[in-house]
């Protein structure tokens, strides 16, 4: 059937549903380029973590590599034979990354690092969100404010000033110096904050015709409802923490007890000849894999929590 046998209100319709569907693949390759720009990274970190360093030096082997054995120098240099030095090209990345490093203590480092910083920025950013919330009282608005000014500091500009006060404390090379600066989540008491205006007044008019505290609401009323977007929340909080590099760098200086998995990178530094580089995306591999099975499991709950955030 042509154009011209259709009736008019077909036509709009034809042409309705044909910019309908450009858009949307139009749509669905930007999601796609997108997403190819963002996991070629990962791509290439895993494929290096397989391989060995000449087929990395020359980006041959595919993405497995040959998995040929090869020679391993320094297993040599502590006096074992030829023979029992060649190995598969995986299992010396992997195996490196944790005997070269001690790589199980900068991974548990991390997990105490995250944690009690999470712990702790929850512990502040509850109170601070329902007070902004719910409560009435004056300067509310202006601290509010504070807050959203807050958000536009960057990490660098006070980075000088924490270092100098830590340092005249005695807490650089210490756990403290790790944790204590980023207790305080201004982000945090903004995410809950904007939760927390979801929730209707009559649920806390309730709590308080029930005798409950302020306190009491906060911890057993609004936490239990506030678990979706407690979830985004860590899922930003931990990555950001897990992946600092800056931070650690300028307050952990005189032992490697402290490192944290980003500062353990730095043990396999690639030489000259880039030897190095495939420990060091075995290594990465290792670092990056618990952030990524956690917000997979968390993926549901950390959408719907950054939804609810913006309703009111």
């Amino acid at each position: 059937m042509t154009d011209t046998t259709l009736s008019a209100p077909a036509r709009t319709e034809r042409v309705t549903n044909f910019r309908f569907s450009a858009t949307e693949t139009l749509k669905h390759v930007c999601l796609i380029l997108g997403a190819v720009i963002v996991l070629l990274p990962f791509y290439v970190m895993l494929s290096y973590s397989f391989k060995s360093p000449s087929e990395i030096m020359t980006n041959t082997g595919g993405f497995f590599g040959a998995q040929e054995l090869f020679r391993d120098d320094y297993c040599i240099k502590l006096g074992n034979e030829v023979a029992d030095c060649m190995v598969k090209p995986w299992i010396y990345n992997y195996t490196t990354a944790f005997s070269k490093a001690p790589l199980l203590r900068y991974l548990m480092n991390g997990v105490i690092v995250t944690a009690s910083i999470f712990f702790i920025q929850v512990l502040v950013a509850l109170p601070c969100a329902y007070a902004l919330a719910k409560l009435r009282w004056r300067g509310r608005e202006t601290v509010f404010s504070l807050v959203l000014f807050c958000l536009l500091i960057p990490v660098h500009a006070i980075a000088l000033p924490l270092y100098i006060m830590l340092a005249k404390l005695g807490l650089t090379n210490t756990y403290a110096a790790l944790i204590v600066p980023w207790t305080i989540s201004v982000f945090g008491i903004f995410l809950m904050r904007q939760f927390f205006m979801t929730v209707p007044d009559d649920l806390i008019d309730a709590a308080r015709m029930d005798g409950m505290s302020e306190f009491g609401i906060i911890w057993q009323v609004m936490l239990p409802t506030a678990i979706p977007a407690l979830l985004a929340f860590a899922i930003f909080s931990v990555v950001a923490h897990w992946n600092d590099y800056f931070w650690p760098r300028i307050v952990i200086t005189g032992t490697r007890e402290l490192f944290t998995p980003p500062l353990g990178l730095r043990e396999f530094k690639g030489d000259a000849d880039g030897d190095n580089f495939g420990p060091m995306m075995a290594t990465a591999t290792v670092i990056v894999t618990p952030l990524i099975v956690a917000f997979m499991l968390a993926q549901r709950r950390f959408i719907e929590g950054i939804t609810l955030t913006g309703m009111k």
